[in-house]
């Protein structure tokens, strides 16, 4: 059991009180730092050289040494800002290497077909960030010596910088088949993708984008902030699909759950990569309106990072690919909710005094499609698709002609007892027309 006083008598010891200055804590926080830096510098570039280890190794040294920066003010100070925004700029570089680095070790795993050029436009977003860190070392290092801190002689070797794979794969000797897939998991993860990616269409990336296209995009339509929230609804997704449909993994279970975890996975490294690129545009290389130190700053850290490249790669890698794998990811995941949703049927009423027109029509079909599973609306001897106001309203025709007075809604279970609280309100409308207020359970209609 642990000592609870344990912290009070570290307190209490007189070497553990000895309070270091600013400029000892920065040699001692900057000297790792600094090797690694001196090795980008020094090593080859390959891919035996340019590793994950070494991108998680500038992360955290870049990391705590900011924090030390940041924390003693050093976004103020004449002296320290520029060697400050050059931490920062190696720290979203190394960042989005690594999430690239990821994607790579696992792209054999994720079982996402034909590829196109993806790997192709991976290898060029990896040459200009590891260029872009050849560039910038020099400066950090002569940076280093100007504000007299420590540059350190020893060196990392290739050999402190291992790659992730190698030949040989653990057997896989647990036999998790008494895991049961939870059907309602599944549902709720194929449904909540599929959200995603329809949302994802308001980028309408469909194509690389010219220079001149993107910097009316970025970052107006296109930020950080935008991308960090598509991250987290998508991470949040993979972490429930591993905590309840695939715990052990891609090597066993259904080859489409495994290909529709791939997506999740492979869109997720890609927007971290790109939010990481955002950032480091918009707060270090975004030429806005600025006190002339900053400016200066800016400027010099643009002749070591090309803001044009970058964008070129943040947009037309990062964000174009994670919508193309949204897309096509989106097909996979319509056709395993499809299989694993309950399905059932209800008979309504049609809405009185003036049938489906509009209003009613654009209620029944954002239900369905708030769920994303299959529903058909049966009038007569007819079959109409109730995700689609045309169908519906085409039905209405029929209904109005042959006086029809209920009609059956077969498919997802979770749209129809919803389109039976929709019913019982007269799908929204009184008897004149008007629109009237919903029951609660719906109110995502609103």
């Amino acid at each position: 059991m642990a000592d609870p006083n344990i912290l009070d008598r570290m307190d209490a010891d007189p070497d553990a009180r000895r309070e270091l200055s600013f400029r000892e804590k920065a040699d001692i926080f900057s000297r790792e730092y600094l090797m690694c830096l001196a090795y980008v510098l020094s090593a080859t570039p390959s891919r035996y050289t340019y590793t994950k280890k070494l991108y998680g190794k500038l992360i955290g040294t870049s990391s705590i040494l900011e924090d030390l920066l940041d924390f003693h003010g050093a976004k103020n100070n004449r002296d320290w800002y520029y060697y400050r925004e050059l931490c920062a700029a190696v720290r979203h570089l190394a960042k989005a290497a690594y999430a690239l680095k990821h994607i790579v070790n696992r792209l054999p795993f994720y079982d996402l077909g034909d590829l196109g050029g993806f790997e192709r436009e991976g290898d060029a977003t990896h040459e200009f960030l590891v260029r872009s860190l050849r560039k910038l070392a020099p400066a950090v290092l002569a940076e280093a010596g100007r504000l007299g801190l420590a540059i350190p002689a020893e060196t990392y070797g290739v050999e402190d910088f291992p790659r992730i794979s190698t030949p040989d794969l653990l057997e896989s000797d647990i036999d998790d088949q008494e895991t049961r897939q939870k059907t309602r998991s599944i549902v709720r993860l194929a449904t909540e993708f599929i959200g995603i990616s329809k949302s994802f269409e308001d980028l309408s990336l469909e194509e690389p984008m010219e220079y001149k296209a993107i910097i009316r995009m970025v970052p107006e339509a296109v930020n950080e902030v935008e991308v960090r929230r598509y991250e987290m609804l998508v991470h949040n997704l993979q972490s429930t699909f591993d905590s309840y449909v695939i715990h052990g993994g891609f090597r066993d279970g259904d080859r489409r759950l495994k290909r529709l975890r791939g997506t999740f996975s492979v869109v997720l490294h890609l927007l971290e990569m790109t939010g990481g690129l955002l950032h480091l545009y918009e707060r270090h290389l975004h030429p806005v309106g600025m006190k002339s130190v900053y400016k200066q700053v800016r400027n010099q850290l643009s002749q070591l990072v090309d803001p044009v490249m970058l964008l070129d790669r943040t947009v037309n890698h990062g964000l174009l690919w994670a919508c193309r794998f949204l897309g096509e990811g989106r097909e996979l995941a319509q056709e395993i909710l499809d299989e694993n949703v309950e399905r059932s049927s209800i008979t309504v009423g049609v809405p009185e005094t003036m049938g489906f027109h509009t209003r009613p029509s654009l209620l029944v079909a954002k239900v369905v499609q708030h769920y994303g599973g299959q529903v058909e609306m049966l009038a007569g001897d007819s079959r109409f698709d109730a995700a689609s106001v045309l169908d519906i309203q085409w039905a209405g025709g029929k209904i109005k002609k042959e006086n029809i007075r209920h009609v059956v809604f077969t498919g997802d279970s979770r749209a129809l007892k919803d389109l039976e609280i929709l019913a019982r309100v007269n799908y929204g409308e009184d008897s004149m027309g008007r629109g009237i207020e919903l029951p609660r359970e719906l109110d995502y209609l609103r």
